[in-house]
């Protein structure tokens, strides 16, 4: 069933000699790669997925800062964006799977490489859960008899939730057997889904500019909240919708074993990713606010954009965007499952996991690490279940998942300035397999990496702050409240004791080479 063959096979052929670059690190070319630039970009954009995470968030941006909470998107664009170029220049050097464990180790030592990975493994889990959960928002919207238990399909409903669990655990099998059937199965699922959710996220932009009541100024509008004593900390806070959205645009780096010429593709699609997100999601959020029937009735923000698309379409094509919304959300569940499958194989495999003999197994007539994909789809199923009669808390874990996201980013960007500053990267000049340079920032790499510590850091205060509207709203668990710390507290606790002390590591490292 398993093989841990030295070469390719021939369905894995690499005439750019990818294998043997990879051979540089120490590591065999087990996963097959089958992934194109095209494949590598839907990547990064299906975990980002817009179409998904706005239709979600919009009412939380909206609901703290009003219109004016449109400038928060650019605003995080590009602080991730400086975020982006750092991963960039360093999946150009390590173009390894588990990419946030492998940077982060590289730069940091073994250590900061552990709990860099430990807190993305988590993030994703909860945040592929989060995704899978979003079906309960659209299935019963599109036909009734989605709504399979009970009869109130809104989320914090006792039916409604249950119902989710139903839905997202169906949506969790089929990407978990997707995941199985091998990377060719998954880009192929991955891409068509990919090119259905850039149609559809143009067919709302077009909708909302079409059908516009009032003109871009509105943006500059603070609506309620700005009639209330400081506006800046309502915008401050309607923020965190833009900060839940634009993350795993690195998804690209995770899948670099599986790339044809990834030190060429991975840092061109991490940013184009991230870019092309910024640009629509953007685009979204305007449109939206000029359509809007209403910015004062209280619906935007609580209903957010469904509401305006039901009430500026008719119901067929309503619908068939609706449809685009769940094959978004589809393949945004998938894209996280792979990436944090295959960050768990790569930590597996350098023997840092409970059980890595079993975890590092690839399959080898599909070139799949099996084992993490259903472990990872049994604890994401896992996780839903707390959404049963518990959605507020669900609702808090999606929250603190973000924080951890930010976390593992900052346990590379930070580590990485420090090498900066020892004269990182020390060989100068390097190509690709085609020969031409690497991507580098160059002399400029001092002063990106210096504002992307400083972002993460920033947001990562801004995501944690113990605000009750965020991670209470309704006043049932005040201990909720102080959610943020509390878990990043037990998550490096429990981190400690996983910790695999006493284990040589069987690639060893010289930091920061």
């Amino acid at each position: 069933m398993t093989s841990s063959a030295t070469a390719p096979g021939p369905d894995v052929a690499d005439p750019s000699g990818d294998h043997r670059d990879l051979a540089e690190f120490g590591y065999d070319q087990q996963l097959h790669r089958r992934l194109g630039r095209f494949e590598s970009f839907a990547a990064g954009f299906s975990f980002v997925s817009i179409l998904t995470t706005i239709f979600q968030l919009f009412g939380l941006g909206f609901g703290f800062g009003g219109p004016a909470f449109f400038w928060t998107w650019p605003a995080v664009f590009v602080g991730q964006f400086l975020v982006a170029l750092c991963f960039a220049e360093l999946a150009a050097r390590y173009p390894i799977s588990g990419a946030i464990y492998q940077w982060s180790r590289r730069m940091g030592g073994e250590v900061i490489g552990w709990f860099g990975g430990w807190f993305m493994i988590l993030a994703q889990i909860v945040t592929a859960s989060a995704a899978a959960i979003a079906l309960q928002v659209v299935l019963p919207t599109i036909w009734p008899g989605f709504q399979i238990i009970g009869d109130d399909p809104a989320l914090t409903s006792a039916s409604g939730a249950t119902n989710a669990v139903l839905l997202g655990t169906v949506l969790l099998v089929v990407t978990t057997t997707i995941n199985c059937l091998g990377v060719k199965w998954m880009s192929r699922v991955n891409s068509a889904g990919v090119v259905c959710e850039i149609v559809g996220v143009i067919a709302v932009i077009g909708v909302f500019f079409t059908h516009a009541q009032r003109g871009p100024q509105v943006v500059f509008d603070t609506g309620h909240a700005g009639g209330q004593p400081g506006y800046i900390w309502a915008w401050i806070v309607s923020g965190l919708m833009a900060a839940y959205v634009m993350v795993g645009f690195g998804s690209a780096g995770e899948l670099a074993e599986e790339t044809r010429n990834p030190r060429r593709v991975a840092p061109r699609t991490i940013r184009l990713a991230l870019s092309v997100s910024a640009l629509g999601g953007g685009l979204m959020i305007l449109g939206a606010l000029m359509a809007a029937p209403s910015l004062t009735d209280g619906r935007l923000a609580t209903e957010g954009l469904p509401y305006v698309l039901d009430t500026v379409l008719s119901s067929p094509w309503g619908t068939v965007l609706l449809i685009d919304v769940c094959i978004a959300i589809t393949i945004c569940t998938l894209a996280i499952q792979t990436a944090a499958s295959r960050l768990m194989f790569s930590m597996a495999r350098d023997g840092r996991l409970p059980a890595s003999a079993i975890l590092a197994k690839v399959n080898g007539r599909t070139g799949t690490p099996i084992w993490p994909s259903v472990l990872i789809g049994v604890l994401c199923i896992a996780v839903l279940l707390v959404n049963v009669g518990n959605s507020a808390i669900f609702a808090t874990l999606a929250s603190v998942c973000i924080i951890l996201i930010y976390l593992a980013y900052l346990m590379v960007t930070a580590p990485l300035l420090y090498r900066r500053f020892k004269g990182w990267p020390a060989q100068r000049n390097q190509v690709d397999a085609e020969g031409l340079p690497l991507f580098s920032l160059g002399r400029f790499g001092i002063v990106v990496n210096v504002l992307a510590v400083l972002y993460g850091a920033v947001m990562i205060v801004n995501l944690g702050w113990p605000r009750a509207e965020i991670f209470n709203p309704t006043g049932e668990y005040p201990v909720l409240q102080w959610a943020g710390p509390l878990s990043i507290a037990a998550t490096v606790l429990l981190g400690a004791l996983c910790f695999p002390r006493g284990k040589t590591h069987p690639k060893p490292v010289t930091i920061g080479a």
